[in-house]
């Protein structure tokens, strides 16, 4: 058996690796001359900047990849004691996160914050709402305004009234086991004293991951090696690039949607064509040095505030990494924003840090991802109930979570799968 992975960021990575683990032969096709995918560090000025996640939560998963790759000596805690801020009529406020902070943030109102509290009485989501609709009905309209949406979609830059349930919020609450009410579960949780992991990165950042990944597994790897078209054989695949064509038995797609439409489109047009459908948010990520000191993880902008900025993460504060700002610019907001150019992007983000902040920024790179984020909206209902044809696998945040730990666990049940 050899199996064939599309794809070397870190989904393509992680099942390489646990492939390679169960005995599996394997070889990976990368388009671009770097691992990781969006885990990507550049290094500007003597400044770590991270393109893509920007810390991890010190899970016993991500502990046991830290060890498994020898990253223990790069690893280091960020702060976990500092506040979220949502930016609400020109003014950042502490997103109520913390019973204190419940209690005395003025981000919400006081009858809002009420009317969180009934939220064990309306019942579980339903597949088929929007997330707005959903946090709206839990939480009440200006609790899911102001809190709930903004930082749930701010992840991934999408309008909560476009995204689904079904394929977003409630894929989270199933693995979490929560089929009724979020409040009474984290109640649980905090009687129980359950620990939240603490943030974690690397000195050299989050790169550090997959380029100790691509290491162990160079002689498997095969960079600047673009896949055009999987083919099906009598025997399983083909797997045709620019270098020639290699037989599979089996392949693994880790790539955007529509990528692998287009490199599956002769194994199952139908396929292809649901894949290429599927919407993502194109994201300008905008890299800015300041010396803003207030301490904080960073900021959601909502809606409405006159800013093409969705939110800001605070390195500087939260990872010690010495006056950095991350900018998030684009999403559903403004999907257009990647037909400018990138002076003119870093030029928006610097003054829109200054109106936000009261303090000016000078720009040190700009990152643009197109696809960007998945969208999670309507165009992902055609995937569900899709079978796969034998041979061919997914492991990619289109079929399931996006974040690293959710690529790992999906490269794990893949590999798994396939070994089988």
């Amino acid at each position: 058996m050899t199996v064939g992975v599309i794809g070397a960021g870190i989904s393509g990575l992680a099942t390489t690796h646990e492939l390679r683990e169960r005995g599996v032969d394997v070889e990976t096709f990368e388009a671009t001359d770097r691992p990781g995918g969006v885990v990507q560090t550049r290094h500007v000025d003597g400044h770590v900047l991270e393109c893509g996640p920007q810390r991890l939560r010190g899970s016993p998963l991500i502990e046991s990849w830290i060890d498994e790759f020898d990253l223990r000596d790069q690893r280091f805690e960020g702060h976990d004691d500092q506040p979220l801020f949502v930016l609400r009529d020109g003014h950042l406020r502490v997103a109520p996160l913390s019973l204190r902070a419940a209690v005395t943030t003025d981000l919400i109102s006081w009858r809002g914050k009420a009317r969180i509290l009934a939220e064990p009485l309306t019942g579980p989501a339903r597949p088929d709402e929007s997330v707005a609709d959903f946090f709206a009905r839990s939480f009440g309209p200006e609790a899911a305004r102001t809190l709930f949406s903004p930082l749930y979609t701010g992840l991934y830059g999408a309008s909560a009234d476009d995204m689904l349930v079904r394929h977003s919020v409630g894929k989270a609450l199933d693995r979490h086991g929560i089929d009724r009410s979020i409040l009474l579960a984290v109640a649980r949780k905090l009687l129980d004293g359950v620990d939240v992991p603490p943030i974690v990165s690397f000195e050299d950042g989050l790169g550090v991951l997959p380029e100790a990944i691509a290491d162990r597994y160079a002689d498997s790897i095969r960079f600047e090696t673009p896949v055009e078209a999987v083919e099906p054989t009598d025997e399983g695949y083909d797997i045709v690039t620019p270098e020639g064509t290699r037989a599979v038995s089996d392949v693994v797609v880790t790539t955007a949607a529509p990528t692998a439409g287009d490199v599956l489109e002769p194994v199952d047009a139908s396929l292809a064509e649901t894949l290429s459908g599927m919407t993502y948010n194109p994201l300008a990520v905008v890299h800015l040095e300041s010396n803003y000191g207030r301490e904080g993880h960073g900021c959601q902008v909502l809606d409405g505030e006159g800013y093409e900025t969705l939110g800001m993460t605070w390195n500087a504060s939260m990872l010690d990494r010495e006056d950095v700002f991350t900018a998030y610019l684009g999403g559903s907001r403004s999907p257009e924003i990647l037909d400018r150019s990138d002076d003119d992007i870093a030029a928006l983000a610097a003054r829109e840090f200054e109106s936000i902040t009261g303090f000016s920024a000078r720009p040190l790179s700009v990152r643009r991802w197109d696809p960007g984020m998945p969208a999670y909206d309507e165009g992902w209902n055609a995937y569900e109930g899709i079978d796969l044809p034998d041979g061919i696998h997914v492991c990619a945040t289109f079929a399931e979570r996006a974040g690293i730990p959710g690529r790992l666990r999906d490269a794990e049940r893949t590999a798994e799968a396939i070994a089988e």
